[in-house]
């Protein structure tokens, strides 16, 4: 696969994190695909996770974008884009903090949904692109 300026998709040069995040999203999203485990498997339910104590569920759920299809690679360009962007920037040499940020946000994710207060929940769904403008203020955002 060409790039602009000539050069050839490299899978190595991607960063760690971004290539690990978009590496465990199309892996979960294709063992769906081929019906090796079942989206009710991986989705997010407190019952669930405290009472059966199926802790997985709170890490698939940010790793499955739903069918295959323009929506699935809608998300997934969005997400390589932005999270590439915010891991060469603005968190250049600090994959440490790159990965806490990740944490941080899914945990306050989470916790906004589990309290049913919407706003948030629907403001976490644009985390990456919310923080990624806040560092790149001056530049134009297609989203």
């Amino acid at each position: 696969m060409a790039l602009q300026g000539g050069g050839v998709f490299n899978y190595h040069h991607i960063p760690s994190v971004t290539r690990a995040y978009t590496t465990a999203c199309l892996i979960t999203t294709a063992a769906v695909q081929m019906e090796l485990i079942s989206p009710f498997q991986i989705y997010f339910n407190p019952d669930l996770i405290f009472k059966r104590l199926q802790i997985w569920r709170l890490v698939t759920n940010f790793l499955y974008f739903g069918q295959l299809g323009f929506g699935f690679l809608y998300n997934m360009i969005f997400t390589y884009r932005y999270c590439r962007m915010l891991e060469e920037t603005s968190f250049r040499g600090r994959t440490a903090d790159f990965v806490f940020m990740f944490l941080f946000g899914g945990l306050v994710i989470t916790v906004s949904f589990y309290s049913n207060y919407i706003e948030l929940w629907i403001l976490g769904r644009q985390f990456l692109l919310n923080l990624w403008k806040l560092k790149n203020d001056s530049t134009l955002c297609l989203d």
